[in-house]
Formats: structure tokens, sequence, C-alpha cells
């Protein structure tokens, strides 16, 4: 499964190059928000029905799908030539196709590892998944690059096709994780969603995605502009730095608890991003990268382990999805808000916004922890409590 998400991420990846594709297109700043976030868009819509087709489904079975699409749907883009003002429709339903792809790899992989892993080692094991896909998202953009300036963008989205295809293969021969008993659905994705926890934390990880959105669309067109000839160095940083951290990091968050961990993250992460606004120089590109790495690798599989700790395994999928698409919200209204900011304002004051997303899901952070410790401390006499107190608790 790893094998096959360093493919599959490794194409998504290479799609942070795609800005250049739009702007070698006469697209805007704002197109670029537009057409990058309607990606994360269609991974939002489709998060009710991809989380529950995957616990309903199997995990194996809902990745195959998604990988099928990874592996398709990047040869569409072949057909687009001229101005991007001659194909923006279309162009924006295959952008809207290939999102739903990376919501059906991107929950079931998660959920499956979520499956598989001992309840006591949760965020080692997530955190030593997700270095695949960190290091995918460092080999897709330099992989890209790589392919526009050698032999073009046809050879681009070829490539990246094939990347997805080679995780479709590698993925066939491990065994489903879990298979749902019986006809008995659970409760709905939404009933999931609006439970406190699940839905303080998919605040925050909707705060993280819209920090996350400057990094995966913006930092190419914007070390472009200053000059940067090696722009692929922020997202080798980037991964580096959020692997090693995990490496390191995630049996510290077992050991102490992911709670004590996600504050810090959000500070590192956010500081990251605000070290872009200085960017003059590849030193610069290399240090934001590997600040904001540090606090992804920390701040991810906190998230996901807060998410999904103790939670049974009938609605992995469900809590699991609500988790990811939270983050793909984010990115979706990160990479349209951003955009115009960019447009109107210029990348500083875009990527000053990006940081301080971070600095609010600290905020938000310290307060709801801040509101939890003060009900604890307040005792409820026993005729006023209900059976619900004690689920909570």
């Amino acid at each position: 499964m790893a094998a096959a998400n360093l493919c599959v991420t490794s194409s998504f990846g290479a799609f942070f190059m795609f800005p250049l594709f739009i702007s070698a297109r006469g697209g805007s700043r704002a197109d670029i928000g537009i057409l990058m976030g309607a990606f994360a868009l269609a991974s939002v819509l489709a998060r009710p029905w991809t989380a529950a087709m995957i616990d309903g489904l199997g995990r194996k079975k809902s990745y195959t799908a998604g990988t099928l699409i990874m592996a398709v749907l990047p040869l569409a883009y072949l057909a687009f030539q001229g101005p991007v003002a001659a194909f923006y429709a279309p162009l924006l339903l295959i952008r809207l196709m290939h999102g739903v792809g990376l919501a059906l790899c991107m929950t079931a992989a998660f959920t499956y590892i979520a499956d598989i892993v001992p309840p006591h080692r949760l965020n080692e094991g997530i955190g030593m998944f997700g270095i695949s896909g960190l290091s995918g998202m460092a080999a897709g953009p330099v992989v890209g690059e790589f392919l526009i300036n050698a032999r073009g963008f046809d050879a681009y989205f070829a490539g990246t096709a094939a990347l997805g295809g080679l995780g479709l293969l590698l993925h066939l021969p491990v065994k489903e994780s879990y298979a749902r008993r019986g006809s008995v659905s659970g409760p709905s994705f939404f009933q999931v969603f609006s439970r406190p926890k699940i839905f303080t934390v998919a605040l925050l990880a909707c705060l993280f995605g819209f920090g996350l959105s400057a990094s995966s669309t913006f930092v190419s067109p914007f070390a472009r502009e200053r000059m940067i000839p090696f722009i692929s160095l922020y997202y080798i940083a980037y991964s580096l730095a959020a692997a090693l951290t995990r490496v390191f990091g995630s049996r510290l968050a077992d050991r102490v608890g992911e709670m004590r961990i996600i504050p810090y993250a959000f500070l590192v992460t956010g500081s990251g991003l605000l070290t872009l606004v200085f960017l003059h120089s590849q030193a610069v590109l290399f240090l934001a990268g590997l600040t904001t790495g540090c606090g992804h690798g920390l701040l991810f599989p906190s998230l996901n382990a807060r998410a999904i700790r103790g939670e049974p395994v009938e609605i992995r999928g469900k809590i699991t999805g609500s988790f990811t698409g939270s983050i793909d919200a984010g990115t979706f209204s990160g990479s349209i808000f951003l955009g115009y900011v960019g447009e109107w304002m210029g990348y500083d004051a875009l990527f000053l916004s990006a940081g301080l997303a971070l600095f609010a899901g600290l905020a938000l952070f310290l307060f709801r922890t801040a509101g939890e410790r003060r009900r604890r401390e307040i005792p409820v006499p026993k005729k006023d409590r209900s059976p619900g107190d004690f689920h909570e608790c």
C-alpha cells in the first residue's frame, strides 16, 4: 500500500506544477486559484458517498476505483491546446473528475492503514505510512518540472498518468482489511461529521488545508516570478522534513498524546508559510519548505489519530472522509480566496494570509480545549445526567 500510495501521490504532486500550464496558456492568478481549487472542491463534494463506499464496498475495491481514475484522467489533459479561455469549461470538468479519484485514494488508503496498525501505535502507524505520500509529494514536482522543461506538457501529462497506473498495479496483491457484515449501514456521513469531536477536528483540518493550498498552488508561480531557478527544492525540503518528523515524532505523539503535539504543529506550519513572504533566494525557499514540512509531519497524523482514536471500525471510512474532506474543503476555499488576494494585493499578502490561517487554527484549538477543561471541572448533578453524558466521556 505504501508503494502504491507513493506512485499515486507522485502523480498528484506533479500537478503542483499545473499552474505553469495555466500561465503558459494565458491564465491569470485567479484562474490558477479556480482551476486548482476545483480539484479540491470535487474531493469535498464527493466525500459523503466515497466515505460510505469505503465502509460499504471495502477499502481495497474503493482504492482500486480511485487509482483507475488517477491513471486515466491525466490523459484527458492532452486534448487541451491553445489559450485556456478556449477550453475553460471542459478543463474545469476534468479537474472535478480528477479530484474524485484522489478523494477515493486518500480516504481508502488511510482507512486501510487505521484498520491494520495496533491502536496503541496509531500515530506512529499513520505517520510512517504517510512518509510514502510525502515522498510522492517531493518526487512528483521534480518529475513534473523535469518533463515540462525537457519534453513539454504532453510528456508531463503522460508521465502523471503512468504514475497513477503504476499505483493501480502495485496495490492489487494486498488483502482487504475490512468487509461489512450484514446489511446494517450504521450512522450516515453527516451524523458522524456532526459529532462534537469529529466536527472540531474537521474545523482544524479545514484551516490546515487553507494554509496548504498556498504551498500546493502558489509556490511554483511565485518562485518563477522571483526568478528562483530550482522550484522543486521547496517540495523536496518540505517532504524531507515532514518524513523525518514522522520518523522521530510519531512515536512521541503516541507517548505524550496528540493533544500536546497539535498546538506546536500549528505554530511551526504557520511560521513556515510566513517565511515565504521573504522569498528572495533559494535558501529562503529551502528554509520555508523545511519549516512548513516539519509542521505538516506532526499535524496531519496527530489530527487523524485524534479523529479515529477509540472509534468503531464500522465508521472509520466516514471519520477519515470527514477529516480528509475537511482538508480538501480548506484547500478549495484557500485556492479561491488566496488566488484573488494574490491578484489584488500580490504574493506577499497571499502567503501572509495563509500563515495567519494556521495561527487561527492554533487559537481555535486552544479555545476548544480550554472549554473542554472547564466543562470537566464542573460536576454534573446525578439527577441531571443522561446516558449521552457518559457516552461523550
